[in-house]
C-alpha cells in the first residue's frame, strides 16, 4: 500500500501532473519566451559584458558574503553622512549636482586606483617567491585587462569631440551621416552604460584583484582611500563646513575603510588560512 493510500485513498498534490483520478490539475505555468534582441541584450549587453570584465571570475576564489554586506552597509553609511553635510551646510544646490559631485570624485578614485595598482601589485610580486611570482603575474592579465578596459571607454568620449564626430564635422554624405548616427547611439546606448557600471564595479572589487589574491583587494582599498583623503586634503575638499565636521568627512573614509580592509584580512586568515605571506609562498 502506498504512503498516500494510508492518507485516505487520496493521491498526494502534484502541481506538475495535468489530470490524475480525481480530475485536472494545475498545470506548471508558461515558460516565457524572450525575444532575439533581448537574449543578445543579456548576453552581450553593457552590464552583461561589464559582469565579465569588473567581476572576479578566478575558480576557488574565496568569496565571503559576510565581508560583502559590510562593505556595502559602510559604503551606505558614507554616502549618507556625505550627503547630510553637503544639504546641512549648502555644499550642493540639488540632488543633481550632489551626484555629479560624488560621481567626479569616483571617476578621481579610479584614476588613482589605475596608478597605484600596477605599483601595489608590482611590489608584491617582487616580494613573492619565483614559482608564486609566475603565478601572480599570470592572474594579474585579467585584472590589468579590466584597467584597460574602463580607460578605454572612458577615452572614446573626448576621441568623439576631438574628432568631430559629435558635432557633425564628419557627416559630409549619406553614407558618413548614418555612420555618425550609428556609433553615436552606439556610445550613448553601450558604452556610457558600460564605463558606469565599470566605476562601479572596479571601486567595489577594486578592479577584480581578487583574481590575484583573496588579501589583494583590501591592501589595494587600504592604499587607495588613504591616497584619496591626501587628494582631498591638498585640494581642500569641503571648503565651507567647520573644523569638526570637516575633519571627520575627510578621515571618516579612510578610518572605516581601514578598519574593515584590517577585518576581513583576520577573516581570511583566520577563517580560511589565506594570508599575503602565503601569497608570496614566504
Amino acid at each position: 500500500m502506498n504512503a498516500w493510500n494510508q492518507q485516505g485513498g487520496r493521491p498526494p498534490h502534484d502541481p506538475y501532473r495535468p489530470y490524475g483520478p480525481y480530475g485536472p490539475q494545475p498545470t506548471p505555468p508558461p515558460v516565457r519566451r524572450i525575444g532575439l534582441l533581448r537574449r543578445l541584450w543579456n548576453a552581450a549587453g553593457p552590464v552583461a559584458a561589464g559582469r565579465k570584465v569588473f567581476r572576479p571570475s578566478r575558480p576557488g576564489r574565496v568569496d565571503d558574503p559576510a565581508v560583502a554586506r559590510m562593505q556595502r552597509i559602510r559604503t551606505l553609511v558614507g554616502l549618507a553622512a556625505v550627503a547630510w553635510v553637503t544639504f546641512s551646510y549648502k555644499l550642493a544646490a540639488s540632488v543633481e549636482d550632489l551626484a555629479d559631485d560624488r560621481l567626479d570624485q569616483s571617476w578621481n578614485a579610479v584614476l588613482v586606483l589605475s596608478v597605484t595598482f600596477p605599483v601595489v601589485v608590482g611590489v608584491l610580486i617582487g616580494m613573492a617567491r619565483p614559482p608564486a611570482r609566475r603565478e601572480l603575474l599570470r592572474r594579474a592579465r585579467k585584472p590589468f585587462g579590466s584597467i584597460l578596459a574602463l580607460i578605454g571607454g572612458v577615452a572614446l568620449f573626448p576621441a568623439a569631440v576631438l574628432s568631430g564626430l559629435l558635432d557633425g564635422r564628419l557627416a559630409t554624405g549619406p553614407v558618413t551621416v548614418a555612420v555618425t548616427v550609428v556609433v553615436v547611439l552606439f556610445m550613448l546606448v553601450w558604452v556610457l552604460p558600460f564605463v558606469a557600471y565599470g566605476i562601479g564595479m572596479s571601486l567595489t572589487h577594486v578592479f577584480r584583484t581578487a583574481d590575484i589574491h583573496e588579501t589583494v583587494p583590501p591592501l589595494l582599498a587600504l592604499v587607495l582611500v588613504w591616497e584619496m583623503a591626501l587628494v582631498d586634503v591638498l585640494t581642500g575638499a569641503y571648503e565651507g563646513v567647520p573644523g569638526p565636521p570637516r575633519v571627520a568627512l575627510v578621515l571618516g573614509a579612510p578610518f572605516s575603510v581601514t578598519a574593515v580592509a584590517l577585518w576581513e584580512l583576520r577573516r581570511l586568515r583566520v577563517g580560511y588560512g589565506l594570508t599575503v605571506r602565503g601569497a608570496l609562498m614566504r
